[in-house]
């Protein structure tokens, strides 16, 4: 009786597996697609991917927008103590340096909607924050460290990629890079 509940364990982890990389849809290393060049990916030197998200007050923004100029993609969530950390810093490289800086809020792990308005409130952000409401973005973006970020140079192109916090003088370092 074990050895065929072994084998109908090991049965439906093989199915499960083999329809998660057949059949789940995205594979999670090709981010080419609807209208991104084979250039595109996540690595420093590559175009970063190309994204639409709600802001939190309800206006549309895509990474497409700001080409032209460096961004900042942050990705964070109000629970994540790193993340509210940096907050103050990319406040004032917003301020100070002409840097775009796009916050996205992993809003699929928030508890609510709200908590996200009354933090920004109280940190007095004013770049704009984007709503990833399904996790679509950061999914696509591999996020599995909080906070994680991005810095873009004004042709759309990786130059530094940050897992967990970083200060004031570590994000102008990386901006020098770029402006």
């Amino acid at each position: 009786m074990k050895k065929a509940l072994f084998f109908i364990v090991i049965g439906a982890m093989l199915v499960w597996a083999i329809y998660d990389f057949g059949f789940s849809g995205t594979d999670p290393t090709s981010l080419t697609g609807s209208g991104e060049s084979a250039d595109t990916g996540l690595e420093i030197g590559k175009t970063a991917p190309d994204f639409t998200l709600q802001t939190l007050d309800g206006e549309e923004a895509s990474l497409s927008d700001f080409r032209g100029q460096p961004v900042f993609i942050n990705f964070w969530a109000t629970w994540c103590p790193p993340c509210r950390a940096e907050m103050p810093d990319m406040q004032e490289l917003y301020d100070n340096m002409d840097i775009e800086i796009l916050a996205i809020n992993m809003t699929d792990s928030e508890s609510n909607e709200e908590g996200v308005a009354t933090f920004v409130d109280d940190m007095e952000l004013t770049f704009p924050v984007l709503m990833d409401m399904e996790g679509e973005v950061s999914d696509r973006y591999n996020v599995k460290a909080y906070p994680t970020s991005y810095m873009v140079d004004a042709e759309g192109k990786i130059s530094h990629v940050a897992y967990g916090a970083m200060n004031y003088n570590t994000m102008v370092q990386e901006y020098e890079k770029v402006k």
